[in-house]
């Protein structure tokens, strides 16, 4: 398909420390000039220290993550070009085509506002996602539950390093993979409370741990589907799926309802309404079938924003929740 974005995607060889390193083949297609790494991939980042996420002054991005043959860490280059450590390097090599947007088409995209003609054109370098891997994006999108984003990635990143394993290979001081289900379900009462984290947020984590598989199943499942299933799960509703989905398959139409400021700032931007709500924010993206999450994320791009009126909300405890 004209337009369509297709990664690098370099053979591997085993190393003696049970690693993988690309073996770059001639024939093999290189990444077009448009890719913008950063933005493709900045929405799997959970604040600036989040220790399974680091971009390197070479401009790499770093990943550990929890894939189904165990941990992994995966470089990508600016130019596209990968390596990866660890049991499961082989997964995140072969699922890195997908990770830098292979599976989508921008070129879908049709704009019919000029605020999102101007900020599709200036960003043409991004990609929707899509990680193959649900919980690594589902609990830390529980974690962000009714708190604040500063809370929810201090909860993450304390758990994370606690709990987890130091990332595989010559990953960069500090990077961790997060911990596989059973040792999430396993995490105490106190130490829930000591990362900030509620009884119903490690609850719900808990819960998901506990039936890590099935959930796992929905990120080659179509989108609607697997929001079902995530939502069979008590304290999962719409927005933790949609923000689950968007990542795990690369979704373009899966629209975050229930946030506290996005309808606000998509009616700012399309119609000059502060005050939409979720249901004037979907009427405002009903031209964008198909789109809509690519719409709400550019418009997010664009920088603009209604003029704020009440003050950030301010952090707390875990008992105001």
């Amino acid at each position: 398909m004209a337009g369509r974005f297709t990664p690098h995607l370099p053979t591997t060889r085993t190393t003696a420390r049970g690693g993988h390193v690309p073996v770059p083949r001639p024939d093999e297609q290189q990444p077009g000039p448009e890719l913008d790494l950063g933005l493709t991939l900045g929405p799997l980042r959970r604040g600036p220290a989040d220790p399974t996420f680091r971009t390197t002054a070479d401009g790499s991005v770093w990943r550990a993550s929890r894939t189904p043959e165990g941990a992994g860490t995966l470089r990508v280059r600016p130019d596209g070009r990968a390596e990866a450590w660890g049991p499961g390097a082989a997964w995140l090599m072969q699922r890195t085509p997908a990770l830098l947007g292979a599976d989508d088409d921008p070129d879908a995209f049709v704009p019919r506002h000029k605020l999102l003609a101007i900020t599709h054109r200036a960003r043409r370098g991004l990609r929707l996602t899509r990680t193959g891997l649900v919980m690594e994006s589902l609990i830390p999108s529980i974690l962000e539950q009714k708190v604040t984003t500063d809370e929810a990635y201090r909860s993450w990143r304390v758990l994370v390093r606690k709990y987890g394993e130091a990332a595989p290979g010559p990953a960069p001081e500090g990077m961790y993979v997060m911990p596989d289900a059973r040792d999430w379900a396993r995490i105490p009462s106190w130490e829930w409370h000591l990362a900030n984290v509620d009884g119903k947020r490690s609850a719900t984590v808990v819960r998901a741990a506990r039936v890590a598989a099935r959930l796992e199943e929905a990120a080659q499942m179509p989108p609607a589907e697997a929001r079902k299933r995530l939502e069979l799960i008590p304290g999962i509703g719409a927005w933790t799926s949609a923000e689950t989905i968007q990542r795990s398959n690369g979704a373009p139409d899966e629209v975050t309802t229930g946030d506290l400021h996005l309808p606000g700032i998509v009616g700012w931007a399309l119609a000059g309404d502060r005050t939409a709500d979720d249901a004037a924010m979907l009427e405002l993206l009903a031209p964008y079938a198909g789109q809509r999450h690519r719409a709400a994320r550019l418009i997010l791009l664009s920088g603009r924003v209604p003029p704020r009126r009440a003050p950030r909300m301010t952090p707390g405890n875990i008992t105001r929740w």
